[in-house]
């Protein structure tokens, strides 16, 4: 069932170490399949070493597992809760990468800085508030997906033009049209993480740069009239 989606979703988590996003077991990637309303996932806790797609679970919008013979990804609540509140996402990442997930940690926005920032993110990376102590000590993964669902819908942002998103004393997580998609996005935070983050140190009263810098370069690959790379030759 749905092997060729097993075999991207297998490249994708072991993308993750092979951009360094990852230690041990710390991450995961799923993409969802709209036709059949299933997701494919990594199993929960296993290694990427030796994985192969045999490993990876079909999961339903429930979190029913409906083929595999390990767990899903603990974290599999949260990718449902996207998928349910974006239809154009098709694709997430989770990851605890160092200079991103310090800044979840701060709790703090990623500000927009400089133009490899609006190549790729049409504004500041949000962080997403805490969970309460009833929503950990309730249905956690769930509610962490929600919360940020809540952060998106309450400042208007749209998932594929801000794909990737902080959690207070947590890690990111990174959106796309597919797996491939999200894990280029989650690589892309952790450099721009880090970028931000030698930014204020070198200039502590740094300001944001200019919105109309932001809109050339988010616009120039994104928007309708998009002319950067070589497009489509018929």
């Amino acid at each position: 069932m749905l092997e060729e989606l097993k075999r991207k979703v297998l490249k994708a988590n072991l993308d993750l170490v092979k951009n360094g996003l990852v230690l041990y077991t710390w991450g995961n990637v799923s993409e969802m399949d709209r036709a059949s309303g299933l997701l494919v996932i990594k199993p929960s806790g296993v290694s990427y070493d030796g994985m192969t797609e045999e490993d990876m679970v079909v999961v339903d919008l429930s979190g029913n597992v409906v083929e595999g013979k390990w767990r899903p990804s603990s974290d599999t609540p949260t990718h449902i809760e996207f998928y349910k509140a974006f239809p154009d996402v098709n694709g997430v990442t989770h990851t605890h990468s160092t200079f991103a997930t310090s800044w979840a940690q701060a709790g703090r926005d990623i500000p927009f800085y400089g133009t490899t920032h609006a190549d790729y993110f049409y504004g500041d990376i949000p962080c997403a508030r805490s969970l309460t102590q009833e929503e950990i000590e309730g249905e956690y993964e769930k509610n962490t997906g929600l919360v940020i669902v809540e952060r998106f819908q309450k400042d208007n942002i749209k998932p594929l033009e801000v794909p990737g998103v902080l959690i207070k004393s947590h890690g990111v997580f990174a959106f796309g049209k597919d797996a491939a998609a999200s894990v280029y996005n989650a690589t892309v935070i952790e450099e721009v993480a880090k970028m931000a983050f030698i930014t204020e140190s070198v200039n502590p009263k740094v300001q944001r740069a200019d919105r109309f810098m932001m809109d050339k370069h988010y616009l120039r690959k994104h928007g309708k009239n998009a002319y950067y790379g070589q497009g489509s030759h018929k």
